[in-house]
C-alpha cells in the first residue's frame, strides 16, 4: 500500500463542522504502511482542544479498517493553539499581539456568492464607525478584514487603493491597516494588482488568512467585520482556527436558492461553537418611482431562515441604486446618504450588534 492509497482512504475524515477532508485541507504531512503498521502525521492549526482528539480517532478508524493495516499511529502536531481569552470588554480575543485589542469579531458570511455580501459588510462597518462615533468613542473602533483572496472587492467599495505600510522587521513585522470612512481596512486587493489573478490551492489561503488575522496591526478596535469568501472551505476553516470568533452574522436573499446554502453556512457556524447573531436580507425589495413596492426575489426567506436556525432577522435591505452606485464610486450610501432610508437599516443592523455585546451607549 502506498502513501498515496492511504491518502486516498484518508478522504473519508471531515473535519469538525466542515464538508471537507483533511486530505484536500492539506492536513496530512506524511501517510505510509511499514509491515501493517500505518503511521500518518497531521498538522493542525486549532484552538480548540476537542478537534485534534476527534480527528486521531476518526483516522485510526479508517486506518484500521484497512486489509493491510494491522496497527496505526497517528501523529499529529498542532500550531499556534490559542485558547480565547476573556477580553476587557467581555469578548474574546486571541493571544497573538496584532489581535489581543480586538474587543469583538464578527464573520459576515453567506453561503452562496451574489448576494451582496461585501457591499452589506462595508456598509455595516460605516454604520458601526458612525455608531461609534456618535457615543464619543475616540479614534478608529472599526475593522474590515476581506478574507475573498479570491475577488476581493473591499478596496473597490469603500473607496481605498495602494499599499499597506510594514512596521518592524522579521518575524514581528505588522502590515498597517489603511483607513477610510472612520474604518481600518486590510485586503489582499492592496497586495495585488488588479490584473493578476490569485490562482492557490487551499493551504496558501490557509495561511494567507492566518497571516491576515495575526500579521495587521489593528490597534485598539471595539469590532473587527470578516468579510468571508462564499463557500465552507479553507478561509472559513482557516478563519475559525485562527481567530475566537465572537458570533456571524449571514446574509442571504429572499430566494430559496440563496437561503439554502445560507443554511449550510449557519450550520456550519454552529458546529465549530461560533454563534449565529442574525440573518441580514439583501436585496429584498424594490420600490419604483411611484412607490410601488415589488418583491423581485419572493419574500419570507430570511425570516424562514432565521427562524430554523434559531436566531434573528436583523434587518431588511432593499434593492436600491444608490447602494450600488456607493459601491462603485468608494462612498458607502451609509456614508454618502446617512438620513436615507437604505442608511437607517444598515444603522439598525449595526445598533443590534452593538447592543447584543454591550457596547452602546459606552
Amino acid at each position: 500500500m502506498t502513501s498515496e492509497s492511504i491518502k486516498e482512504a484518508l478522504k473519508q475524515v471531515k473535519y469538525p463542522g466542515f464538508s471537507r477532508d483533511i486530505v484536500s485541507f492539506g492536513l496530512v504531512r506524511s501517510a505510509s504502511l511499514v509491515e501493517g503498521t500505518a503511521r500518518v502525521s497531521l498538522a493542525l492549526t486549532t484552538s480548540d482542544p476537542h478537534v485534534p482528539a476527534a480527528l486521531k480517532a476518526e483516522v485510526e478508524r479508517v486506518l484500521l479498517s484497512l486489509p493491510e493495516v494491522k496497527a496505526a499511529v497517528v501523529d499529529i502536531a498542532v500550531a499556534a493553539v490559542r485558547a480565547p481569552a476573556v477580553a476587557s470588554g467581555g469578548g474574546t480575543a486571541g493571544g497573538s499581539p496584532a489581535v489581543k485589542h480586538i474587543k469583538y469579531s464578527i464573520a459576515i458570511a453567506s453561503g452562496k456568492g451574489g448576494v451582496g455580501k461585501s457591499t452589506f459588510a462595508v456598509n455595516l462597518a460605516c454604520a458601526l464607525a458612525q455608531l461609534l462615533a456618535a457615543q464619543g468613542r475616540p479614534g478608529l473602533r472599526v475593522g474590515l478584514l476581506d478574507c475573498d483572496v479570491y475577488g476581493p472587492s473591499v478596496p473597490l467599495m469603500i473607496g481605498l487603493e495602494g499599499r499597506p505600510e510594514i512596521v518592524g522587521e522579521g518575524a514581528d513585522a505588522l502590515l498597517v491597516p489603511l483607513e477610510k470612512h472612520g474604518v481600518k481596512v486590510m485586503s489582499m486587493g492592496f497586495l495585488v494588482d488588479a490584473d493578476t489573478p490569485v490562482i492557490w490551492r487551499g493551504p496558501m489561503v490557509m495561511k494567507t488568512v492566518q497571516q491576515f488575522v495575526g500579521s495587521v496591526r489593528w490597534g485598539d478596535l471595539d469590532v473587527l467585520l470578516v468579510d468571508l469568501p462564499p463557500g465552507t472551505g479553507d478561509a472559513q476553516l482557516s478563519l475559525v482556527q485562527t481567530l475566537p470568533l465572537d458570533g456571524a452574522v449571514l446574509v442571504t436573499t429572499p430566494q430559496l436558492a440563496a437561503t439554502n446554502v445560507a443554511r449550510r453556512g449557519g450550520l456550519m457556524f454552529k458546529k465549530v461553537n461560533v454563534p449565529l447573531l442574525g440573518v441580514a436580507e439583501n436585496m429584498s425589495y424594490f420600490v419604483d418611482s411611484v412607490g410601488q413596492r415589488h418583491d423581485l426575489f419572493g419574500t419570507g426567506g430570511g425570516s424562514q431562515l432565521a427562524a430554523g436556525l434559531d436566531t434573528l432577522l436583523l434587518g431588511q435591505v432593499p434593492l436600491h441604486p444608490d447602494i450600488r452606485v456607493g459601491g462603485d464610486t468608494g462612498v458607502p450610501v451609509v456614508v454618502s446618504q446617512p438620513a436615507g432610508a437604505v442608511a437607517q437599516v444598515f444603522r439598525g443592523v449595526a445598533q443590534s450588534l452593538l447592543d447584543r455585546f454591550a457596547l452602546a451607549g459606552r
